[in-house]
């Protein structure tokens, strides 16, 4: 399928996450085989998040990453959680209110692309599987770059670009047919199943990830593979 354009992308990818957000994390469990939250609890120790730190988890979608954080700054600290899909935010805030963890979490509507945020409002910054979905990749880390305080961290977890030869082909065979399949019969969205594969071919690779984070300012810019690389941990410290 062709990707959306950079004009057209903002709308397709809000309605097509509107319309998955019930099965939204059914199929991530099935999809990373249960190993999705043990990438998120890395992610959180990259960002160096500490009990009585206010985080924001950006892209939030179904605030797993956001309970996840919660649970990291404890009672003393706060999370904010940040998406644009009304739909996925419902869902979210749903598992939030049955949580142990509600009274340190605020979930709001919002465009990562213009953080309704003062500047150095963050102790640390998160970003699961949402850069690759945004219009422009750079407006958004410079306004994660905005809001997060000097010497706090932005960490993005998303899909990343394996490179080993043979494990590389398996992947994207694995990615190109069953996944779409999968979503077709679990969601009956297998159109947005096929999205996910296709914008993670066009996205940056973690190594172009990382050069980006450094481009815009971020010091001590690095990745870390996980899974061999399907997925990437990429960080960048303000200075």
């Amino acid at each position: 399928m062709a990707l959306p354009s950079k004009e057209e992308k903002e709308r397709y990818v809000r309605e097509m996450f509107n319309g998955i957000a019930h099965k939204y994390d059914f199929m991530n469990t099935l999809m990373s085989f249960g190993m999705h939250q043990s990438w998120r609890r890395y992610a959180i120790k990259r960002a160096r998040i500490a009990p009585g730190m206010h985080a924001l988890d950006a892209c939030c979608g179904t605030a797993d990453f956001t309970l996840e954080i919660a649970r990291t700054v404890g009672p003393s600290g706060r999370v904010t959680g940040l998406d644009f899909s009304e739909e996925m935010l419902a869902v979210g805030q749903n598992k939030v209110r049955n949580s142990d963890v509600r009274m340190q979490i605020t979930l709001m509507q919002g465009n990562v692309l213009q953080l309704p945020f003062e500047d150095n409002r963050f102790d640390a910054v998160t970003v699961g599987w949402g850069l690759r979905n945004v219009p422009d990749i750079d407006v958004a880390l410079q306004e994660l770059y905005r809001v997060v305080k000097p010497g706090g961290w932005v960490v993005s977890l998303d899909m990343g670009k394996p490179s080993a030869p043979i494990f590389k082909q398996g992947y994207w065979l694995y990615f190109n047919w069953l996944v779409p399949m999968l979503g077709k019969i679990t969601a009956g969205r297998k159109r947005a199943y096929q999205y996910l594969h296709d914008s993670s071919r066009a996205f940056d690779s973690q190594r172009q990830l990382v050069q980006r984070f450094a481009r815009l300012g971020f010091k001590n810019a690095t990745y870390h593979n996980l899974m061999g690389g399907v997925v990437a941990v990429v960080e960048g410290q303000k200075p």
